[in-house]
């Protein structure tokens, strides 16, 4: 469990579902410092009490918020007194998660020997965890991969190599064997990948292209959403390019392209400057953020969030090098339905708009 605990932390920097239960998160570890405890650094007093934990990972934990000192998030350099309670928590609960195949239909893109890309649909859960342990995108490569012999969907060196939220659509890369995993995870973390997304955010956006930067981490007042950091405090360094496809009144149709792979960052960068995803239920975009106070147009808005019941946001494409052949792959996908019927929809509104 220590180790699965240290490899979910390892995992926070991509966009990775966060099932976090509305009491809280879940304490995995917790040390008292004794009364006689000379003052230490916290990563190196964790590092001393846990097994297979190194100095980067307490550290990453730290970053993520996940490292409590009497009940408040601290950062690694964090002076432990004595008696002092140090703990680490996670989002999920410390269980083991038996990975069950079941038979939900996949949308394959594009499969070989090394590797496979599927187009993920808005609303399937990427990861088994707190309140999803089966109906995931792993359940479902446990089942496709059921009759390859050399496919263990338990096995981490397999499968998933980045992650999308639930309700974000698009492109995900799965690696079949341990060579793809480990060189399609070099390509993602030296930043080489091609990821381009689209968007429906609230408000107009006066620049056609523009980048957010801006460290993300764990908010420190609800642990529910990421936040944007000053530089050199909380948080990972994060950048977003974004640029204009299209106006809509009071949204815009952006697309944004990854620099970095933070948990939420579209989403969390976009909000930072005043553009949140329209419908975006953890960061307040399935209010009305931008209009008029007629009922018409109060109606009009509840009909969209309607037909596109989630945050508007798709992984449209993706690009990167095969690990075997040295090819470079690119892949592109549709919009899917309700993201493309709520664009129309404010088509029709903003052209029919009085002015």
């Amino acid at each position: 469990m220590q180790e699965d605990l240290f490899e979910d932390i390892d995992e926070i920097e991509e966009e990775s579902e966060e099932q976090v239960d509305e009491t809280g998160m879940y304490e995995h570890f917790r040390f008292v410092a004794d009364k006689g405890q000379t003052i230490l650094r916290v990563d190196k007093f964790l590092v001393d009490r846990i097994e297979n934990a190194t100095r980067n990972r307490i550290q990453n934990a730290a970053d993520a918020g996940y490292i409590l000192a009497n009940g408040k998030p601290v950062k690694s350099n964090y002076k432990v007194k004595p008696l002092d309670v140090i703990t680490i928590v996670m989002a999920t609960p410390r269980r083991e998660i038996e990975i069950i195949p079941e038979n939900i239909p996949l949308d394959i893109v594009y499969e070989d020997n090394d590797l496979m890309v599927v187009n993920k649909p808005p609303g399937l859960v990427v990861h088994p965890g707190h309140g999803n342990y089966s109906g995931t995108l792993v359940n479902a490569l446990a089942y496709h991969f059921k009759d390859h012999p050399a496919f263990n969907a338990g096995d981490p060196r397999l499968g998933l190599v980045h992650r999308i939220d639930k309700d974000t659509s698009g492109l995900l890369v799965i690696a079949k064997t341990p060579e793809a995993k480990s060189h399609l995870g070099l390509q993602f973390f030296n930043k080489t990948t091609k990821r381009r997304y689209v968007a429906l955010v609230w408000g107009t956006v006066t620049k056609d292209d523009g980048t957010v930067t801006g460290n993300i981490g764990r908010s420190l007042k609800d642990r529910q959403q990421m936040i944007v950091f000053p530089d050199g405090d909380y948080g990972k360094h994060a950048v977003t390019h974004y640029s204009v496809i299209e106006r809509l009144g009071y949204v815009t149709l952006v697309e944004c392209r990854l620099e970095t792979g933070r948990t939420h960052q579209i989403r969390v960068h976009m909000k930072h400057i005043g553009h949140t995803l329209f419908n975006d239920e953890r960061y307040g975009g399935n209010e009305i953020l931008k209009g008029t106070t007629f009922a018409k147009y109060k109606q009009f808005v509840q009909n969209c969030f309607e037909v596109c019941p989630r945050q508007a946001l798709h992984a449209k494409t993706l690009g990167f090098i095969h690990p075997r052949t040295g090819e470079e792959m690119n892949f592109d996908s549709e919009v899917p339905d309700d993201m493309r019927y709520l664009v129309e929809r404010w088509r029709v509104y903003t052209a029919n708009r009085e002015v």
